[in-house]
C-alpha cells in the first residue's frame, strides 16, 4: 500500500505538506553513507492530484495509516507513560533525540556519526509477507524548534518485489532496497509534514521510507519517540478540520525551552542506541546531550 494520510480538509493538510523528488547521495557527500537517500532540488506545495493520491481508502489498515496528531496530557505525567490510555497496553517509549536545526535529514549511524538519510526502521524484523502488520512510531515534537517528518510515498513491499522480483517473498524489506531502487533510475517522490511544538504524528516507520528534518529551521528540536499497536483516530487529528495552520513556533524571549503547547486533558531501523530519560515529564524535558535515535 503506498502512503496514506488521514486528513478530513484537503486545505488543511495541503497547508503543512511539501513534496519533493530524492537522489543518492555523491561521494564528496562524507557526511552521509554511501548511497544514502535525500531529498533533491526544491520543496513544492502539493497539487490537488497529488493529495488525492495520498487519501486514505475508507476503510484504512490501521498498521499503514498516518496520521498528523496533538497529543493530551496531564501536567507532571512522565513522558514515558503519555501513552498510557491509548489502547496498546505493551506499547513502548523509545526514548528522545535532539536534532540540530538546518538539517536536511537527521538520523546518524551511532557507530560512526553519518548520516543514513532517508530509511526503514526495523525495530520488529518482519518479512515481506507481514512488513505492513507492523507496529506504528508515535512521535513528539518537545521544541524549541519546528521540525518536519519525511515520508516516502512508495511502501516496503511494493519496493522489495521491484527490486527483487524472483524472490521478494523470501526477503526482508530493508534501506537498502530504497537505495537500489533510486540509484536504479526509479521514480520516488515524498512528503515533507510540518510539526511544530506540541505537535506529532503517527506512522508506520517500518513500512514508508522516512526521516525527521529541521532542514531550514534557526532552533534544535527535540523529541520523543513511541512504538505500539494503535487503532486510528485513539488521538485528535490536527488536519481533520478546515483551521488556520500557525506559522512555525518561535520561541519567546526567556521562555523555557522545553516548556512545549500540549493539549491539556480535563481529566485526569535497526537496533540504535537510545537513551532514556526516566525523569522526564511532559512539562519539563532534559535536552541533554545528542541522543542517537532513528526517526
Amino acid at each position: 500500500m503506498p502512503l496514506h494520510i488521514a486528513y478530513g480538509d484537503p486545505s488543511t493538510l495541503r497547508a503543512r505538506c511539501e513534496t519533493a523528488t530524492v537522489r543518492t547521495t555523491r561521494r564528496d557527500e562524507t557526511t552521509y553513507e554511501p548511497g544514502a537517500i535525500i531529498p533533491a532540488g526544491q520543496w513544492r506545495p502539493m497539487t490537488e492530484a497529488e493529495v488525492k493520491a495520498v487519501t486514505a481508502p475508507r476503510r484504512p489498515l490501521d498498521s499503514t495509516l498516518v496520521e498528523i496528531v496533538r497529543l493530551t496530557h496531564r501536567e507532571g505525567l512522565p513522558l514515558e507513560e503519555l501513552t498510557g490510555p491509548l489502547g496498546d497496553p505493551k506499547a513502548v517509549y523509545l526514548g528522545q533525540a535532539l536534532a540540530k536545526p538546518g538539517m536536511t535529514t537527521t538520523t546518524d549511524n551511532f557507530e560512526d556519526g553519518r548520516l543514513i538519510g532517508l530509511h526503514l526502521d526495523n525495530w520488529d524484523k518482519l518479512p515481506y509477507a507481514d512488513k505492513h502488520t507492523g507496529r506504528r512510531r508515535i512521535c513528539l515534537n518537545l521544541g524549541p524548534g519546528t521540525r518536519y517528518i519525511i515520508l516516502g510515498a512508495i511502501d516496503a513491499q511494493t519496493v522489495c518485489r521491484a527490486v527483487h522480483p524472483d524472490d521478494h517473498t523470501h526477503r526482508y524489506p530493508h534501506t537498502q532496497d530504497y537505495r537500489h531502487h533510486v540509484a536504479s533510475g526509479r521514480p520516488l517522490r515524498i512528503v515533507r509534514i510540518r510539526l511544530n511544538p506540541g505537535e506529532g504524528y503517527v506512522a508506520p516507520t517500518e513500512y514508508l521510507l522516512h526521516d525527521g528534518s529541521t532542514e531550514a529551521q534557526d532552533q534544535p528540536s527535540a523529541a520523543a519517540f513511541w512504538l505500539g499497536h494503535w487503532p486510528r483516530g485513539i488521538l485528535p487529528s490536527l488536519v481533520w478540520h478546515r483551521v488556520t495552520v500557525p506559522p512555525p513556533h518561535r520561541q519567546e524571549q526567556g521562555a523555557h525551552p522545553c516548556r512545549h503547547p500540549l493539549t491539556r486533558s480535563g481529566s485526569s531501523t535497526d537496533s540504535p542506541l537510545v537513551r532514556v530519560f526516566p525523569q522526564c515529564t511532559v512539562s519539563s524535558v532534559a535536552l541533554a546531550g545528542s541522543v542517537h535515535l532513528r526517526e
